[in-house]
């Protein structure tokens, strides 16, 4: 598969959609010039279409495996991830007491998209560690900082979280893994764990696991969770691993993409583990790297839609058919219209990650509540539509290719199979559409209103200039507001009834507004064409989602389970 980094699309994004000039401007980012932004880019582009993405075909072909106990990945993959290491790669947000670059979310977003793009199963093991740094940054005392976040870093040693096990997916707080004080600082963790991204390799030299546990005597669900660092190896006070943990990866499992990346069952038997962060106080400090694998997940989905699309439209150009100007299918009205909406999505939900990490970046750098509000309300939207547009645009990818992308050869289906559980890990995107309409909106909405006031804003502002794309983004923003408003208004059942077409319909909307800022900044150029395009046929959706949106729950539950059965 080839893969072509679009780094003059995040420079347009970085200079006239997103406002990356503000986080550049803080003396936190002062590093961050338009320099700098072109170097980091254009390295990590590099490093993605000539190093990763040829690893993503080895890494479906040729599933990790667990053999007589030991992780064996898949061919390629510990050339790619020590490349993405030894470049500096995953860390670039990190601190630089510890190694790090320093440097803005923004630009990390920038390049773990272009690795998803590249090879999705290996761009997980990075992910996962730059979450567990940023935990460990928040939560861990200076002697856990000083010990682990170096060789974090460094890509010597590989983070994951430990979360679900078999009764305790989504409800987190029925986790029955336990941990019991050793009276020297430490404590023996015991129990299992599923689903464990990248829970072992053959690469690195230790695998530091973040658990979630439950001490003795805590208190049921989730005020009672603690959260433990637990290695593979335990390290002596030079860093170097030394005797082996009691814990081991007991199966991986077969999944329906990612064969590349070994999702692990862990099993803990006492295994010494620190506790980071307060005793009974895990949720929390989990969640800093929930919130960080939120972002990324969203971005996961946009690398693959990329993917997808480059992939579609190379094949679309090279299949010729009938006698048009292009003498390919790309004169056929249907696959233009695929591939329009493709890249009008793609560019849509890449704006609004970006966005969000923009607000994260301005948080850092600020302190402001209005950044912290804003990058709060972000997230879950980045999240649910990010990873449903790679869902959308993978399969329409597949469709594009008409038979072909129905045979495996093609490496079409490979991005189907790869993205789907995007819309799943990190809290599915129902959750996310919950956390949307409930601890979101729990401000009265203030944060999504200021928001809506400066789309409006700028709205009105350019109407003259371009009223064929105002007017409906304008009303689009009202209908958005009014449905806002019926949500603030209504009881939790019902706005979790309509929460996922609320999020959906708040998305498109969004994309439109970032639609608009671009064809302002290119007239006559192809972001206006393609705003011109979204706004006047993708944009539209919105009126359904949000009606839907605003329909209640007695219907919905008016629908038995009989009923369902039927």
């Amino acid at each position: 598969m080839t893969y072509r980094a679009p780094i003059s699309e995040f420079r347009f994004l970085f200079d006239h959609v997103v406002g990356f000039s503000q986080v550049s401007e803080t003396d936190r980012f002062a590093e961050a010039t338009p320099e700098t932004v072109e170097a980091v880019l254009s390295e990590a582009g590099k490093l993605c279409e000539d190093m990763l993405a040829p690893l993503q075909r080895a890494g479906d072909l040729h599933p990790a495996r667990l053999e007589n106990g030991v992780v064996r990945t898949s061919p390629g993959y510990d050339e790619g991830y020590r490349a993405i290491a030894e470049g500096g790669w995953i860390a670039i947000a990190a601190d630089p007491e510890y190694g790090g670059m320093g440097l803005p979310m923004t630009m990390t977003s920038a390049v773990n998209e272009m690795m998803s793009s590249a090879c999705l199963s290996l761009q997980l093991a990075p992910l996962m560690t730059q979450g567990q740094i940023e935990a460990l940054e928040h939560h861990a005392t200076d002697e856990i900082k000083a010990l682990y976040l170096p060789k974090l870093i460094a890509g010597e040693w590989m983070g994951t979280m430990n979360l679900t096990e078999p009764q305790a997916g989504s409800d987190v707080g029925a986790l029955t893994t336990k941990a019991t004080p050793n009276g020297d600082g430490t404590y023996a963790i015991t129990g299992q764990k599923i689903y464990i991204s990248w829970g072992d390799n053959d690469f690195t030299e230790n695998v530091c696991h973040l658990v979630l546990a439950r001490l003795p005597d805590a208190v049921p669900g989730t005020k009672g969770i603690s959260l433990f660092l637990v290695p593979k190896r335990i390290p002596d006070a030079n860093g170097i691993p030394g005797v082996a943990n009691s814990l081991k990866v007991v199966s991986l499992e077969h999944k329906m993409g990612l064969h590349g990346s070994p999702t692990a069952v862990m099993q803990y038997d006492g295994a010494t583990g620190w506790l980071i962060g307060k005793e009974n106080d895990g949720m929390r400090a989990m969640f800093t790297m929930m919130n960080n694998a939120r972002l990324g997940v969203g971005i996961q989905g946009i690398g693959v839609a990329e993917g997808a699309y480059q992939h579609a439209l190379a094949y679309a150009e090279g299949r010729k058919q009938g006698r048009t100007e292009n003498n390919s299918i790309t004169d056929h009205a249907d696959v233009r219209r695929m591939l329009a909406t493709m890249k009008a999505d793609t560019f849509a939900a890449r704006a609004i990650a970006l966005a969000n990490a923009v607000a994260i970046d301005m948080e850092t750098a600020t302190g402001h509540a209005d950044w912290s509000a804003r990058a709060a309300l972000l997230t879950p939207i980045t999240k649910a539509f990010g990873s449903d547009t790679g869902i959308d645009v993978a399969s329409t990818g597949v469709q594009v290719h008409g038979g072909m992308g129905f045979i495996e050869e093609t490496g079409a289906a490979q991005y189907s199979r790869d993205v789907r559980v995007a819309a799943i890990y990190e809290g599915t995107n129902g959750i996310q559409s919950m956390d949307l309409v409930g601890r979101k909106l729990m401000d009265g909405g203030e944060a999504a209103y200021r928001l809506l006031d400066e789309m409006e804003a700028e709205a009105e502002a350019a109407r003259a200039k371009r009223p064929d794309l105002v007017d409906p983004v304008w009303q689009a923003c009202e209908t958005l507001r009014e449905t806002t408003e019926w949500m603030v208004a209504h009881g939790a059942q019902d706005r979790f009834a309509g929460s996922v077409p609320y999020l959906r319909g708040f998305a498109r909307v969004l994309g439109a507004h970032f639609h608009l800022r671009a064809a302002l900044a290119d007239p006559d150029g192809p972001h206006d064409r393609l705003a011109a395009f979204y706004i006047h046929r993708i944009l539209p959706e919105h009126v359904g989602l949000l009606a839907h949106a605003r329909q209640g729950a007695e219907d919905l539950f008016a629908v038995s389970v009989d009923d369902l059965a039927a």
